[in-house]
C-alpha cells in the first residue's frame, strides 16, 4: 500500500480542504437527520395521524439517537484514529482500526435491536409515551419497525465517517443520500396511498437505511487508501481503547442529548397535565408534538454545525500528526466564522418565520392552541441558537485535536449538568414554559466555558 497517500491534507489550502471535506459531511448528516424529519412531516400532514403521530415520533426520536450515539462513537473515533495514524505514517494501525470498527458496530447494533424489541413498552413509557392512550399506541407501532432497522441504521452511520477518513467524502455523502431519497419517495406512498400509518413511515425509513448499509459494505470491499484484511476484523483491546477514546465525545454529546430529551418529554407530560389547556385529554399531546418539531429544526441546524466541524477531523488529525499547528489554527478560525454565520441565519428564521416553519408540519390541521404554543416554543427555545453553534464547534474541534477527555467533559457539562438540570429545575418555577427556558439558559452558561476553551486552543496552536 502506498503510504502518505493523504499527503494533500498538508499541502492544499485550508479553506479548499474545509470545503472538500465539510460540505459532503454536512450533506451526509443533513440527509441522516432527514430520515426522522421527513417521517414527521408526512405523519403530521396525514389527517388520520396528526399531532398524535407527531407526538409518537417525538417519543421514539431519542431512541434512534441512542443508536446514533453508539454508531458515531465508533465511526468518529475510527475516523480520528485513522487520520492520526496516516499522518504519522502508520497504515497498519489505520487498517486494524477500520476492521475493529466494523466488527464492533455489528455486535452492538444486534444487542441494541434485541433490547428494544424485548422492552419496547417500558422504554416508550420512560420517554413520555404515556401522555395519552392514542400517543402510546402510535409510539409502539412506530418503534417496533424502527427497532428492526437498527442494525442497518447503525452500520451506515458508523461507516460514514470511516469512509471519509479513507479519503472518499463524496461516496460517504452519496450512500447516505441514496437511502434518504428512497425514504422520501416511499413515505407518501406508504402513508397516503397504502394508509399504513406509523408502520408505513417506519418501513420506508428502514428500507432507506438498508440501502445505505449495503453501499457502505460495497465500499469497504474496495476501499481507497486503507486496505482491509481478515485479521483486521479481530477485536484488539489496545486499538479499541485508543479509537473509542477519540469517539467518546461524539457518543456523550448524542447520549446526553437523549438524557435531556427524556427529561424534557417527562416534564412536558407532567407540567402539561397541570396546564389549563393542555391538561385536557384532547390537547395533551400538543406540547410534546410541538417541542419535537422545534427539536427537529434544531437538529437540521446542528447537522450543519457538526458537519462543518466533523468534516474537519481528518484535516486536523493529519496536520496535528504532521506537526503543522499554524494550519490547524487557520482552520479553527475559518470554522468559528462559518459556524457563527449558520447561527445568525438560524436565529433570523426562528424569530421571524415560526409560522412558516410550523406550517410544514401540518399546523393547518390543528387547533389554535397548537399554533400559539409552537410560535412561542420556536422563539424561546432557540433564541440562543448562535451560541449553541459556537459551543458545538469548539467541542468537536478539541476532539479532532486528540483532546478527548477535555472535549468529553465539556459536552457532559452542557448536556447533563445544564441540559438535564435546567429541564428538571425551571419547570418548578415557570411551569410548562420552564421547559422552553432550559435551552437558552444552558447555551449561555456553556458559552462562557467555550470562550475559555477557544482562547486556550488558540494559545496552544500559536507555537
Amino acid at each position: 500500500m502506498e503510504t502518505k497517500s493523504n499527503s494533500f491534507l498538508v499541502e492544499e489550502p485550508v479553506g479548499k480542504l474545509m470545503g472538500k471535506y465539510a460540505v459532503p459531511c454536512i450533506i451526509s448528516l443533513l440527509v441522516g437527520a432527514l430520515y426522522n424529519i421527513v417521517d414527521q412531516i408526512f405523519i403530521a400532514n396525514a389527517s388520520y395521524l396528526g399531532s398524535y403521530g407527531n407526538a409518537a415520533n417525538t417519543v421514539v426520536f431519542p431512541l434512534t439517537v441512542i443508536a446514533l450515539a453508539i454508531a458515531v462513537m465508533i465511526g468518529d473515533g475510527c475516523c480520528a484514529f485513522v487520520s492520526l495514524s496516516l499522518g504519522k505514517d502508520k497504515p497498519r494501525d489505520a487498517s486494524k482500526s477500520m476492521g475493529n470498527a466494523v466488527t464492533l458496530t455489528v455486535i452492538l447494533s444486534l444487542i441494541l435491536c434485541v433490547v428494544y424489541l424485548v422492552f419496547s413498552s417500558q422504554i416508550i413509557a420512560m420517554f413520555g409515551g404515556t401522555v395519552n392512550a392514542e400517543t402510546f399506541k402510535h409510539s409502539k407501532e412506530y418503534f417496533f419497525y424502527i427497532s428492526l432497522g437498527i442494525p442497518f441504521y447503525m452500520f451506515g452511520q458508523a461507516m460514514n465517517p470511516v469512509i471519509r477518513a479513507d479519503g472518499s467524502p463524496k461516496f460517504a455523502m452519496i450512500s447516505t443520500l441514496a437511502g434518504a431519497v428512497i425514504n422520501i419517495i416511499l413515505d407518501p406512498i406508504f402513508i397516503f396511498i397504502f394508509k399504513w400509518g406509523m408502520m408505513g413511515a417506519a418501513v420506508a425509513t428502514v428500507i432507506g437505511q438498508i440501502v445505505t448499509a449495503v453501499l457502505a459494505i460495497g465500499y469497504l470491499m474496495h476501499s481507497k487508501v486503507v486496505k482491509l484484511s481478515g485479521e483486521d476484523f479481530k477485536l484488539d483491546g489496545g486499538i479499541l481503547r485508543r479509537m473509542l477514546s477519540l469517539g467518546v465525545c461524539s457518543f456523550l454529546s448524542q447520549i446526553s442529548l437523549v438524557a435531556a430529551m427524556a427529561a424534557i418529554n417527562n416534564m412536558i407530560r407532567k407540567y402539561g397535565a397541570l396546564d389549563e389547556i393542555f391538561g385536557q385529554e384532547q390537547y395533551a399531546q400538543i406540547p410534546m408534538a410541538v417541542v419535537g418539531i422545534v427539536m427537529k429544526f434544531f437538529q437540521i441546524v446542528i447537522s450543519i454545525v457538526v458537519g462543518m466541524a466533523a468534516g474537519c477531523i481528518p484535516i486536523v488529525g493529519y496536520n496535528i500528526g504532521a506537526g503543522l499547528k499554524l494550519r490547524v489554527r487557520e482552520l479553527f478560525t475559518k470554522l468559528l466564522i462559518a459556524e457563527t454565520c449558520v447561527g445568525i441565519v438560524s436565529f433570523v428564521i426562528v424569530e421571524f418565520l415560526p409560522m412558516q416553519l410550523i406550517a410544514i408540519f401540518g399546523a393547518a390541521n390543528e387547533s389554535v392552541y397548537y399554533t400559539e404554543f409552537a410560535v412561542k416554543a420556536f422563539r424561546i427555545y432557540l433564541c440562543m441558537v448562535i451560541l449553541a453553534c459556537i459551543n458545538k464547534a469548539a467541542f468537536i474541534f478539541m476532539q479532532a485535536m486528540g483532546k478527548a477527555v477535555a472535549s468529553t467533559m465539556l459536552s457532559m457539562v452542557r448536556e447533563i449538568v445544564f441540559g438535564v438540570g435546567f429541564a428538571l429545575l425551571l419547570p418548578r418555577f415557570f411551569g410548562l414554559d420552564g421547559v422552553l427556558y432550559s435551552m437558552p439558559v444552558s447555551d449561555v452558561l456553556t458559552f462562557v466555558i467555550s470562550v475559555v476553551v477557544i482562547a486556550g486552543t488558540y494559545k496552544q496552536l500559536r507555537a
